[in-house]
Parts: structure tokens; sequence; C-alpha cells
């Protein structure tokens, strides 16, 4: 009778043992099966024996470790030998180079065994450590590739963190070296691409696909959900409507065309315009594709107005201005830790920076008509290229009731407003005491006479009806508010006045 020791020998033997051992050893080629600690772990079942890989420092790539002689393992791993093979202290030894990437260098394949290695065992071990070398080769190419994707992924976040704050010379510098030509333009749209978390990467290297990697594609820091798109073509738009609409769950959001140092606004517009896709059957929203207020005022007084508004800021150098009123517009637009992200700087410096704002304007961010006007000057500063003839006369001197009194804007609000009368749970109350309140549902809950939750539920239940988001602060509710306001139903914001100290903060977690 043969003992199990005898029956495993028997495996290896003959030309049937030598197929079955290689059909196994083949195996770990397959995609599925591509691991060199499997390999390892194999050749230690089939040989019988302790199996280490480690590379010329020591340090243990799979398997279990060895003792074994630094000398030896640095003759091999250094190419002085290829193989060595010894007996020491009834301990039957082999080591065997395996090739990597020069950078890593030379790794040793070491199998201890009680038994004497015979030509069935040497056979494996060789061919072993062929598989193994092609294994780390193929893992060293892909961990290559993902860093270089990484590192392609980061310097494209580095070029839109520098758009976003009006240093279009640095970003073009940066863009040069891997997109030659990408921001050889003056305007560009943003566009962006919701899908879930999970299927964000895929979704983004369809957008460089569809795109025919002629924009810049950016995972949003920001939503885990959010591919952005700084596009230069006019055709990027119909491209990625394209892959909208062949893909379920995937919605499309893009700004009207701006000038390359205006990326924060039309970021801010086309995340806007995502709340619209949301309820549109084909998915896909332009922020252009509805009226926008501003459009509707006199174009003479808002430049005018505008001017007067952010005066106090005049004083500043170009950069630092362009840099608060860059991070001013996001905070409006988003949370600070959100504005923090697509900005690449800390949140405590998103609030430095649009508490000087505040300061700088002797005004409370905490109201929502502030806030509004504001964000309508933000806007109008970033949205004209070339002050409208006869623009200046009046600078300072517009008010915002001016500008909200034209008959074309009234009309505008008391539509937009009026699609919330058919509720007959009074959600126009319900929006302008919340509005009043500074957006707080407890506060506006308490003059109400209801429940916070109510209060929030009524708010939820007209977004759909205005096709606008409301609880997440922005440029839609920034609308309904300025609609308010043409209408009457809130008083006009108080701007380079005292400040009446409100308690909360201006951006919220």
């Amino acid at each position: 009778m043969a003992g199990r020791e005898d029956a495993r020998g028997q495996r290896t033997s003959g030309a049937g043992g030598q197929a079955e051992w290689a059909r196994e050893l083949l195996e770990h080629l397959r995609p599925a099966g591509r691991d060199p600690n499997r390999v390892v772990a194999w050749l230690a079942g089939t040989a019988h024996a302790t199996v280490s890989l480690q590379d010329g420092t020591g340090r243990l790539l799979a398997g279990t470790r060895v003792p074994l002689d630094e000398a030896l393992v640095a003759d091999v791993t250094s190419g002085r030998i290829a193989s060595a093979a010894l007996e020491d202290r009834g301990r039957h030894l082999r080591l065997v180079r395996v090739e990597r990437s020069r950078p890593a260098g030379a790794a040793v394949l070491a199998v201890v065994r009680r038994a004497p290695f015979d030509r069935d065992v040497f056979e494996i071990v060789t061919h072993a450590a062929q598989v193994v070398e092609l294994l780390l080769a193929g893992h060293e190419s892909t961990a290559a590739g993902l860093r270089l994707r990484r590192a392609t992924s980061d310097l494209r976040l580095a070029i839109l963190q520098l758009l976003m704050v009006e240093d279009t010379v640095s970003a073009r510098r940066v863009a040069a070296g891997l997109w030659p030509g990408l921001l050889d333009t003056d305007t560009a749209c943003v566009y962006v691409v919701e899908s879930s978390p999970g299927e964000r990467d895929r979704l983004a290297e369809e957008c460089v696909s569809a795109t025919g990697e002629r924009a810049l594609v950016v995972r949003c820091p920001a939503v885990d959900g959010h591919v952005i798109v700084l596009a230069p073509r006019d055709s990027a738009g119909q491209e990625l409507r394209a892959l909208v609409g062949r893909r379920p769950g995937v919605f499309l959001g893009g700004s009207a065309r701006q000038g390359l140092a205006r990326t924060a606004a039309a970021y801010g517009q086309a995340v806007s315009a995502l709340a619209v896709a949301r309820f549109h059957p084909d998915k896909a929203a332009l922020y252009s594709e509805r009226t926008r207020p501003e459009l509707l005022m006199d174009p003479v007084g808002l430049h005018d107005w505008t001017a007067g508004v952010l005066s106090p800021l005049d004083t500043l150098s170009h950069h630092t201005r362009a840099e608060l009123l860059a991070t001013t517009r996001l905070g409006l637009e988003f949370t600070a830790v959100n504005t923090a992200k697509v900005l690449g700087v800390s949140r405590n410096t998103v609030r430095a920076r649009m508490d000087r704002v505040e300061s700088l304007l002797r005004t409370d961010f905490a109201d929502l008509t502030v806030r509004a006007a504001v964000h309508l000057a933000l806007n109008c500063q970033v949205g004209l290229a070339e002050p409208p003839p006869g623009a200046g006369a009046r600078a300072g001197a517009v008010r915002l009731t001016d500008l909200l009194s034209g008959t074309a804007l009234r009309t505008w609000a008391a539509d937009l407003l009026g699609r919330l009368d058919a509720d007959g749970r009074d959600l126009r109350r319900t929006l302008r005491t919340w509005i009043a309140a500074g957006g707080n549902a407890e506060r506006a809950a308490q003059k109400l006479g209801m429940h916070a939750q109510t209060v929030r539920e009524h708010v939820r239940r007209a977004e759909p009806v205005l096709e606008r988001e409301l609880l997440a602060a922005g440029s839609d509710l920034y609308e309904v508010v300025l609609a308010h306001l043409a209408t009457g139903a809130l008083d006009e914001p108080r701007l380079h006045g005292t400040k009446p100290g409100h308690p909360d903060s201006p951006v919220h977690e």
C-alpha cells in the first residue's frame, strides 16, 4: 500500500502527472486567477515545500518567510547567477531569479523541502517561477497604468481649480503639456453629468470617449456621483446628450457659453440646469433653456447696480478680488465643505474669504434676500464681457427695486409663483415665510404654527412645481427669492448698511 506522501508523489511523476500540474499552473494565467500569492500557494502544495517570494531587500512578496543566506540572495537578484540549489541541515533549497521591472528590481523564489528535488519537481519550480514573473509584470504594468490615470485625473482637477479662481494663464500652461490646444479658446461650456457614485468612474471614461478627449473631464471632488466636463467645442453638448440618452439613471446639466475666466459661474449654471434635467423626459437641460431673471432687467441699470454693489472690492488687487469673488460665488451655491473641495482649499479658507466679502459689503449673508442680491451681482459681473452702451453713469444710484419693477420681470415672477396656487396646502405662504426666516424650517414653523417637518415637506413639494431645487441653496433658490422680491412679497435686502448680526452662518455644513 502506498502512503499519503507516496500518493502525492505519484501525482508529479510521468507524462500524466506532468499534464495535470501543467494544466493547473496554466489556470493561474486566466483573468480570474491572476494572483502571484495563489501561484506560490499552489507551488507549496504541489511540491510539498515551503515557498517564499521576496525582493532583494528581503521584503516578503508572497508565501511564507524562510531564513535565507543574504549573500546568496544578492547573487541571484543581482543577476550574477540565475538560480542556486543547495542542501543545508537536512533542508533541500532551490532559489530561482524572478525578473521584475527595473525600478522594483528582481525577486527571488525560494523553495524549501525535506525531500531532494527530482526532475519533475525541478520543472514545476522552473515553470512556476516563469508564471510568477508574468503575473508580477502584469501587476506592475496595471499599477503603473493606475498611477498614470490618477496623476492625469489630479492634473485635470488642478486645471479646473485654476479656472475656478480665474487664473486662466496658469491653467493653459498646465494643460499645454498633456492636452495641447485644449484651452486655446476664449469661451467654453461646462456640463455636469450625474450618475450613481458606483457608476461614476465608468461614466467619466465614457465622457472622455464621447468628447474625443477634446474636453476637460473631471471627477467632481465635492459630489461623488458627478462628472464635470468643460467643453470648448459646441458639438460636445450633443455628444454628451447622446451618452445620457442611452444610460438609465444618468442626467445632464449644461451652462451657457462663458469665458474661461467665468468657469465658476458656468459650473453653478450647470448644477442649476441639472436640477431641471431631473424633471425632463430626455434627462438633459441647459441653463439657457429657461428664462433667467437677469435677462429681463434693464442691462444698463443692472450693470450700474452691480458696479455699485461690488464697489467696496474695487480697492483690492486683481488677484485678491478675483479669488474672493470666485469663492463667494461658489460659496453661495454650495456648502463650505463642497466649495473647499472644488477649489482645493480648506473650508476655513472658504469661510474666511466669504466673511471678508460680507464685511466689505457691510451686509449679512444669513439673509436669503441678501444672498440672492449678491448672487445676482456676481452673475452679472461675470456675464458681461463688455459694459452695455450708456453704462457707468448711475453707478451706486440704481436700487434693486428699480431692476425688479419692470413689466417683463414682474410678469415672469407672477407666472412662476402662480404655479403654487393650485395646491390647497398654501405652498406659496409656506415658501415665503421659510425664505423670510433665512431658510430655517424651525423658525418658519413657529411663525406658521406648524411642525418643522411640515414646512420642509411643503418646500420639497414646491420644487417639482417650480422646477427648481430649493432646499439646496443655489441659483434655483435665489431665482425664487428674486421672484418674491419682484412681487413685493419680501422686503428689499440691506446692502452696504449696518449688519443686523444674525447668528447663522452664510454657508451651512
